[in-house]
């Protein structure tokens, strides 16, 4: 009987002990159960980089064969699982990313946004930015569409602060200038990447007018492949940088205003291979991670109010 009883304890003793240390951890085994992370806070990087891409449900990305090389980002990374779209069509959702308002539903809309906004408080806390915009015109360029550069995909060049003062607007670059600024170790605090609607999944290839969204999303997966490795592969970004693809918004999903879709983080503190699939996030609970991470302590428009990215933390 007493042999018993001591098996019984060692049994149990090693199951504890299999369970603390995390077995089965992986892609889908690392999951969140609420508490997320823990006591763990959003943590300090130098660099953060934002890249949107366009209009696809959640299902059709993640595991996704058509998704190879973002899916394999994801298993280094963690999925926000549980992550929605504020609205259809693109423009409120790029608006809420950066000034924690919809400001509009147009995507045709062309006025001034005075509302406090990332510009606005990354200048006032003293860091860089830049947008790097595949296919825009020119630098500092403000206009209208010039497809396939699509000018409500840069809701920077909607902003007072950069409108009224061509020293911010000249943080607009071109895509190129990115490959540049990594060469000269001159990558600003905050970048925001907006590859051009042909390479983001929003539109067909040159010369095709129809096409299955598989072959638009395939097209984003090899631009990322191609386009990613110098800014992940830098050192500085490398030691201290997060990466967030994000999708702007579903593709026929109304789910919270603007449907289930794909958010994965890469980076320094990012507790690699896991899902966090219990609290529900949106691109407000983005625009507050983005500042966050960088040291800001004014997050546009009360967007800290949405629940915080703290679980997807060491």
């Amino acid at each position: 009987m007493v042999q018993r009883l001591l098996w019984l304890w060692i049994a149990l003793a090693f199951s504890v002990l299999l369970c603390s240390c995390g077995v089965g951890n992986g892609l889908a085994g690392n999951v969140g159960n609420g508490s997320g992370g823990g006591s763990a806070t959003i943590p300090l990087v130098q660099h953060v980089a934002i890249l949107l891409l366009e209009n696809a449900d959640y299902s059709e990305v993640i595991g996704s064969s058509n998704m190879l090389y973002l899916n394999s980002l994801a298993s280094q990374g963690a999925v926000v699982a549980k992550y929605y779209a504020n609205s259809h069509p693109s423009i409120p959702n790029y608006f809420i990313l950066t000034t924690g308002q919809p400001i509009t539903n147009d995507d045709a809309y062309g006025g001034v946004v005075s509302t406090d906004n990332v510009v606005r408080e990354l200048t006032t806390s003293g860091k860089t930015w830049k947008i790097y915009a595949e296919s825009i015109p020119s630098q500092g360029y403000l206009g209208g569409d010039a497809f396939p550069y699509l000018r409500h995909h840069d809701p920077f060049s909607y902003f007072s602060d950069v409108q009224q003062d061509s020293t911010k607007a000249a943080n607009i670059n071109a895509f190129s200038q990115l490959a540049a600024d990594l060469s000269a170790s001159n990558l600003p605090n905050y970048i925001f990447i907006a590859p051009n609607a042909r390479n983001d999944g929003h539109s067909c290839p040159a010369g095709v007018e129809d096409c299955p969204r598989a072959q638009r999303l395939q097209i984003a997966d090899q631009w990322l492949q191609s386009n990613l490795a110098p800014l992940l592969s830098d050192p500085t970004f490398k030691q201290s940088g997060l990466l967030v693809i994000v999708f702007d918004e579903s593709a026929d999903d109304i789910t919270n205003g603007g449907g289930h879709v794909a958010a994965i983080l890469v980076g320094t503190h990012v507790r690699s291979g896991y899902v966090g699939n219990t609290t529900d996030y949106d691109h407000r609970s983005l625009l507050s991670l983005t500042m966050k991470v960088l040291g800001v302590p004014n997050i546009p428009n009360g967007a800290d109010a949405a629940p915080q990215m703290t679980e997807f933390f060491h």
